[in-house]
């Protein structure tokens, strides 16, 4: 057996402690948008496979019999590659999805389809919006120049941001109650955008929202297409053949 962990979530360096420490032989997967990753316990690669075809070499190359997804939620363009390469060559695939984020009780949340969605869901008038969508789609808000917009992003970015007034803050998840009420509240913070990734990880800056009766604006999860999933660290081993309860 040999597998390919695909990661860059909370839940996949979990997961890759469990292959460790069931002597699984295995690779874990970096996409590389992070200028230092976390180290895993793993042979790990980073580094995209050059779309379908590249991955379809890799696996043959490394005769990977298991794939595990555990990306992000919004990795849609991985997770696609990933069902098509497995396909293509026989090798056997399994998705660790984190259920998304609920609605509940003092939540003032709206739902929308997509970062343009999320866009034209602020406000006209000038707010202030922590934008906790990382850094991939951020020029679609320089739609909406009017606003203050608070980024919490991995790394410093490279180059300017296309937001016209923006403050950055450098900070790695996972995130607490308490450290996100102090950031809405020393920012004054008035709306949150957030994309639904689910998980405990990033799931702070939802509470504090409640906390202080802030709207959240929640994009929606890209749609995946068919494919064996699991919903915890145990689902995935006992898959792979191995029983040893975990927690994820």
């Amino acid at each position: 057996m040999r597998v390919l962990l695909l990661g860059g979530t909370t839940e996949a360096g979990k997961l890759a402690a469990a292959l460790a420490t069931a002597a699984v032989v295995a690779t874990y997967s970096y996409a590389g948008r992070t200028a230092m990753p976390v180290a895993q316990p793993l042979p790990t690669r980073v580094g995209g496979f050059g779309g379908v075809a590249g991955l379809v070499q890799y696996l043959r190359a490394e005769h990977v019999t298991h794939v595990i997804d555990a990306t992000h939620s919004f990795a849609a363009q991985m997770s696609r590659n990933a069902v098509l390469a497995c396909a293509e060559t026989g090798t056997q695939l399994i998705a660790f999805e984190r259920p998304p984020w609920i609605e509940g009780p003092g939540d003032n949340w709206r739902d929308v389809g997509d970062i343009e969605a999320a866009v034209a869901a602020l406000p006209d008038m000038p707010a202030r919006i922590f934008l906790g969508i990382g850094r991939q789609n951020l020029a679609a808000f320089a739609a909406r120049p009017q606003h203050f917009f608070l980024l919490r992003l991995v790394d410093a970015p490279v180059a300017p941001l296309p937001l016209p007034n923006a403050e950055i803050v450098l900070a790695r998840g996972p995130f607490t109650l308490q450290g996100d009420l102090a950031l809405l509240r020393d920012r004054s913070i008035s709306h949150v955008v957030a994309k639904n990734a689910g998980g405990d990880g990033a799931r702070a800056k939802l509470d504090a929202a409640r906390v202080f009766g802030l709207p959240v604006i929640l994009i929606a999860r890209p749609q995946q297409p068919e494919r064996r999933v699991a919903h915890s660290a145990d689902e995935v081993m006992r898959w792979l053949g191995h029983s040893e309860r975990l927690e994820v």
